[in-house]
């Protein structure tokens, strides 16, 4: 008969991470789960405060000073639990008090679950559901919209010509040219409802985004700004579309520099890697080998509050926006079989992360919509 295994092994088994705290709040027990979740090892970890752990002013240090203090469990749900370069983990926490410790005095058990997947599903179903809102209101706004601009148009190119006086010619100008741009908004917006194909060809992820950032380097507003690259040399050539992923870059980098302009300067850092965790399946439900993109700022960071409508049509928070780069953007990512997913504010600023598969679905141009 084989002996009992330790309390050790049982908690090792365990699919939740758990950590035991002193009241002082250093970790004095840790099991395999939880140094996976922490990025840590059991060695590193035990005798170090939690905040050494999670980093300062984070959510879980909060949680467990409000137990310490009334001696009471509580449980967060999806707390983020930031890592370079890679996707931020979404986390369950339970805190609870060592009740075999005095009252004024009493350590803590902390219990975290893993919700990452669940969270990029319910993102993922989320986006399809608004991609496919986007398209009917694009349709509408269509049909709606554009005969009856292209008759203010020619009515306004009619008075151009008729008019005398030069103010009036001008007047007639800018209705021409407002004109233009409300069409050119819907034609922009259009994108979600025609169903466009993807031109895919092996293409180069790291010389795309030399060639994207070297675009926004020449920009005015880039003049201050430091980019830093942090490829993974190991990515190989893949199938996908060059321009739409340009196009995606492009909005990606212009919108990190652009949140740095308040403080006329800072790190716009671009970076890539592979991911073995969380990875994109195709339609046959198999997880496929997954590069990570990440464009990370020093800006103000993006709050909890916007987080969900930066990506919906004509929302911004810039002075002229469109409110389109990022729903767009979001699209083109999608129809590749990828994902777009924006972190909330974090101590280095704002975050984007997208998310493309090496093997990506093959794109049927004849009825634009992807087949394995």
């Amino acid at each position: 008969m084989q002996p009992p295994p330790s309390l050790h092994e049982v908690f090792d088994a365990v699919l939740d991470g758990v950590i035991a705290l002193c009241p002082e709040g250093k970790v004095v027990w840790i099991n395999e789960q939880a140094c996976q979740m922490l990025d840590t090892s059991r060695e590193s970890g035990l005798h170090r405060s939690l905040a050494d752990l999670v980093g300062k002013a984070h959510p879980i240090l909060d949680l467990v000073a409000a137990v310490q203090r009334n001696h009471r469990p509580t449980v967060e749900g999806e707390i983020p639990l930031d890592r370079p370069f890679q996707t931020a983990r979404v986390v369950d926490v339970s805190v609870s008090p060592l009740l075999s410790h005095p009252p004024d005095a009493r350590g803590v058990v902390l219990i975290l679950r893993d919700r990452t997947a669940f969270a990029d599903l319910h993102d993922e179903a989320a986006q399809r559901e608004r991609l496919a809102s986007y398209g009917q209101i694009a349709a509408g706004i269509a049909h709606e919209v554009k005969n009856p601009l292209g008759g203010i148009r020619g009515a306004a190119e009619l008075l151009q010509l008729r008019i005398e006086d030069e103010r009036g010619r001008k007047t007639a100008q800018l209705i021409v040219r407002e004109v233009d741009r409300i069409s050119g908004l819907v034609d922009e917006l259009m994108v979600f409802a025609r169903g466009e194909g993807l031109e895919a060809r092996q293409v180069n992820l790291h010389r795309l985004l030399d060639e994207v950032i070297e675009l926004v380097q020449a920009e005015p507003t880039a003049q201050n700004i430091r980019f830093e690259k942090v490829y993974d040399p190991s990515i190989p050539e893949f199938p996908a579309d060059p321009d739409r992923l340009k196009q995606v870059f492009l909005n990606l980098a212009q919108n990190g520099v652009q949140a740095m302009e308040e403080k006329e300067g800072g790190t716009l850092t671009v970076s890539t890697g592979m991911t073995l965790e969380n990875r994109l399946k195709g339609k046959d439900g198999r997880q496929q080998p997954t590069v990570v993109i990440c464009f990370e700022d020093e800006g103000p960071g993006i709050s909890a509050a916007i987080k969900d409508q930066l990506s919906t049509p004509f929302f911004t928070t810039k002075v002229g926006g469109t409110g389109l780069g990022l729903s767009v953007a979001r699209h083109w990512v999608s129809r590749h079989g990828g994902r777009l997913r924006i972190d909330v504010s974090h101590e280095t600023g704002g975050r984007v992360r997208v998310k493309l598969p090496l093997i990506p679905q093959a794109a049927d141009p004849t009825k634009g919509e992807t087949s394995p």
